[in-house]
């Protein structure tokens, strides 16, 4: 029996395509969306090309063909979106060039399931569209935990450029997905006859996400009596940076750009941030350096970046240096990039001469304990992130308690000079929406940004340029709702609705019910 869709079901009106012309339209959907991500920020575009997979959905005949939509959509965004995955791989070309490609194909391919299944679990209810919107909402909630979890690049980003994105204070992320999927469902609906109804229920849910984002969007604060903080971008490139004629030069840079005197007029900096694996020894050989650090410091702290191990493994970790030298606190790297810092079943892997980017070690580094907040005198307190871990909304949320300020060092390096750093920055933003708290980024090679409790960039260093920046600390703002309660209220909702949605499919489909 053909697999065709139910009457009633949200298609009617809508013939369906033959694959040779809707598989490539699905990629140039994701590649679509993927412009609505830095550097393009085209975020009209990525609206758009959210509504044209939703329209391909519903000229797709149901079944595993729905499915191959949905991953088509999904490669094209994540192989545009992502294509800086290749970048580590080319740093030592000679050695780990050739798996570029792989990691590409691999990575893009592998998310886009998350989402072809949720095309495929939509395609035979009698409402497809609303079990689309849910189901594909709840992918990206499940993408952002399942095998460690790689929330790069969830579905409501693209907003960052308007303020629609000021809702991620309130509902998280994935509550602004369910809300973007549902506009550009009504939209693709508006497409077929006599979808005027829902075209117009598209766009008065779009007018109340950017309205609401208005009112969301906090006041600029006064900084003129605030504490000054310094971040530090020496722009290392990732293969000098560990050569042994370079390490002196980019080390001699950070010490200048510590020791610089403030701007005329400006005051002397609070504190002084280094970028991640800012020192090129081992925490307990870094003595003689430490030193130099303290003394280009003079009375100011300064937090930065190194690597350290013990008996237990290697750490990739964050110290912050007292006035007059002595670590004052530390913080070991909890959440580790996969294939990057470690490698799951390291022992296969090297069966075949693999190892990760930056292993230390068999099976590469340690994970520490968990998120952490220290203190950071006068300043408050602080969550440190150490690159990786920023991508990631539950990590942020999970802290032991609200700190003042979010504290990311990072190598983007890794990423390239082209989208990875900018992305990353964005998602540096978006947390700091999240919770309502200023962001101190320094990044090797940039993008360093100095970012208040409303994700607006206070002060930045351009990426790929050696250099430092002086700025005040701006203070927490609100204690936003999603910062109480995390994504247990939107995973909820989807579970709730599709479990509803699910059971009144089987009722109508019951001798009664006809």
């Amino acid at each position: 029996m053909p697999d065709r869709p139910a009457a009633g079901d949200g298609r009617r009106g809508a013939g369906p395509l033959p694959g040779w012309m809707r598989l490539p339209l699905a990629v140039l959907a994701g590649v679509v969306i993927g412009l609505g991500q830095p550097p393009y920020d085209l975020w009209y575009l990525g609206f758009a090309g959210y509504v044209a997979a939703v329209w391909l959905f519903l000229v797709t005949p149901g079944g595993l063909r729905s499915a191959g939509t949905g991953w088509a959509v999904g490669l094209g965004y994540f192989g545009f979106s992502m294509g800086w995955i290749v970048e580590p791989f080319f740093v030592d070309a000679a050695v780990t060039g050739w798996m570029a490609p792989f990691a590409l194909i691999g990575l893009a391919g592998g998310l886009a399931l998350f989402w072809g299944l949720a095309f495929r679990l939509s395609s035979q209810g009698r409402y497809p569209v609303i079990g689309l919107v849910l189901a594909w909402s709840l992918a990206e909630l499940a993408r952002a935990y399942v095998f460690t979890g790689f929330p790069w690049a969830l579905v409501p980003y693209f907003w960052l450029p308007v303020p629609v994105i000021q809702w991620v204070s309130v509902v998280g992320p994935h509550g602004l997905t369910l809300l973007t999927l549902a506009a550009a469902g009504l939209c693709a609906l508006a497409l077929r006859p006599g979808g005027a109804r829902a075209g117009l229920a598209g766009l008065a849910l779009l007018a109340a996400l950017f309205g609401g984002g208005v009112l969301l969007t906090p006041a600029a604060q006064d900084l003129a009596a605030r504490p000054v903080v310094r971040l530090v971008q020496p722009n290392a490139p990732q293969h000098e940076k560990w050569d042994p004629q370079k390490i002196p030069v980019f080390m001699q840079r950070k010490l200048e750009f510590t020791r610089a005197a403030p701007a005329e007029g400006g005051a002397a900096p609070a504190l002084i941030v280094w970028p991640e694996t800012s020192v090129p020894n081992l925490l307990h050989r870094a003595g003689p350096t430490l030193d130099r650090i303290t003394e280009a410091a003079g009375n100011t702290p300064v937090l930065l970046g190194v690597q350290r191990a013990d008996q237990a493994g290697y750490y990739n970790s964050l110290i912050v240096l007292a006035p007059g030298g002595g670590v004052q606190a530390l913080y070991d790297k909890h959440h580790l990039v996969p294939f990057g810092e470690y490698m799951p079943a390291a022992a296969l892997f090297a069966r075949w001469n693999i190892a990760g980017l930056a292993a230390r070690a068999e099976g590469g580094y340690t994970p520490g304990p968990g998120p952490q907040v220290i203190d950071m005198g006068p300043l408050g307190s602080a969550l440190p992130l150490i690159c990786y871990e920023a991508v990631f909304p539950q990590d942020v949320n999970g802290a032991p308690l609200r700190p003042d300020m979010l504290i990311q060092i990072t190598n983007d390096a890794w990423f390239g000079t082209w989208s990875g750093p900018f992305q990353h920055l964005a998602q540096a933003r978006i947390r700091a929406i999240e919770q309502g708290l200023p962001m101190l980024r320094a990044a090797n090679t940039g993008v360093s940004a100095v970012i208040d409790g409303a994700g607006r960039v206070l002060v930045t260093i351009p990426l790929g340029e050696a250099g430092f920046a002086d700025a005040p600390l701006p203070p927490p703002m609100r204690h936003t709702p999603y910062s109480r309660t995390g994504d247990l209220p939107a995973g909820l909702l989807m579970f709730v609705a599709i479990a509803a949605l699910w059971a009144g499919s089987r009722r109508r489909r019951t001798p009664e019910s006809d």
